[in-house]
């Protein structure tokens, strides 16, 4: 007799380990995280605005523009065109990278799996080398409102034309293999790596400082238009991370176990992997290679919450949007009146916190 696979973790007083967050209250605490962490972002900057005016503007411009208080202008003009769209799209690419991360990490049954595993920010950063070196001028000369989006769009289609690559060298008979995906993305970066490289080599010296600090990560100059062209594939994962969390649990039992249960196996790959990949295209284009959060994230979710996916996904996209928040107000705050690259943050925070999370699950497994 079949039965149905386990979709929620096992409670961590049975299973021996460490107490487990509710539902309600992992992602009651994300929410609050989230809205601290939008706070302090359009609070804190070289012009300091307290948290009530912040309030203030906000809910005044609800009504329009001309509804703000005429003394609160000065601070309507920091927060709303300044700030604003430099934390929305913080909390997109946060949510996106992290979710991605979890979505691979259950499709891939590893928890070393990454975004960047398939190829996709390789492909981006190809093509975001071959925009610095060759096209920018080339786009500028023609059309400056091209040249402006020109970076976050050869971006994105870079992490697209990986994306296809990648379906279609691990799919064969309308099977897509998990090891020839795998196998797949590890050529594509290999590939990507040569040519950005190649680019690297004969960029000049502008070029080189420009390309090196895209790679770095980094949501200055973020705009509206940044926020428009990532928002509809953030969405587009977040809606189908849902219909996902079953399917990632049957499959954590092994493909053949998911398919006995009822799950469409070929369909859930398909649909996770072009999911991720326009998510993480789109976040990549807007704001670079930021490393080590989308591997990081889920672990922490998955430590503080288990390991089921129904909590594990919209939690890791809470927490990603906040943690990249608030890595953002450190970047652009603690080097004054620079900014410290967004991927040195990230990269400085995530690689010492995946090391006391490897640390703390050999102790809970008593090894």
């Amino acid at each position: 007799m079949t039965t149905a696979p386990p979709t929620e973790a096992v409670p961590a007083e049975e299973a021996g380990g460490p107490a487990r967050l509710s539902p309600a209250l992992a992602l009651t605490g994300a929410g609050i995280a989230v809205a601290v962490a939008a706070l302090l972002s359009l609070a804190v900057g070289a012009i300091p605005i307290p948290p009530s005016r912040v309030i203030a503007v906000l809910i005044q411009s609800l009504g329009g523009r001309d509804a703000i208080d005429p003394a609160l202008a000065g601070d309507a003009l920091v927060i709303l065109d300044i700030r604003l769209p430099r934390t929305a799209l913080a909390m997109l690419v946060g949510a996106a990278t992290a979710l991605s991360g979890g979505v691979m990490q259950g499709l891939f049954r590893n928890p070393l799996a990454d975004p960047s595993l398939v190829g996709v920010s390789a492909g981006s950063a190809l093509a975001a080398a071959a925009w610095i070196v060759i096209g920018g001028s080339l786009a500028a000369s023609i059309a400056p409102v091209v040249g402006t989006l020109g970076l976050p769009l050869a971006a994105f289609a870079g992490g697209l034309v990986a994306s296809v690559i990648l379906n279609v060298m691990a799919t064969s008979g309308g099977r897509t293999s998990i090891v020839g995906m795998l196998l797949a993305g590890i050529a594509i970066n290999g590939l990507a790596g040569a040519g950005t490289g190649f680019l690297v080599f004969i960029a000049s010296e502008q070029q080189l400082r420009d390309f090196t600090f895209w790679t770095l990560g980094s949501l200055a100059g973020a705009t509206w238009i940044k926020v428009l062209l990532v928002l509809p594939f953030a969405v587009a994962v977040a809606l189908v991370a849902p219909m996902l969390a079953r399917g990632l649990d049957a499959v954590a039992l092994g493909e053949s176990a998911a398919f006995h249960v009822g799950v469409p196996v070929e369909r859930l790959k398909r649909i996770a992997i072009v999911a991720v990949a326009g998510a993480i295209g789109a976040a990549v284009a807007v704001s670079g290679v930021i490393g080590f959060f989308g591997l990081t994230v889920p672990h922490i979710v998955r430590l503080a919450c288990g390991p089921g996916h129904r909590l594990l996904l919209p939690a890791s996209a809470l927490l990603g949007a906040a943690l990249l928040t608030l890595a953002d107000v450190v970047a652009r705050t603690a080097g004054a009146p620079a900014e410290v690259p967004l991927g040195v943050i990230t990269a400085a925070v995530g690689a010492p916190l995946m090391l006391w999370l490897l640390a703390a699950r050999r102790r809970s497994m008593g090894e």
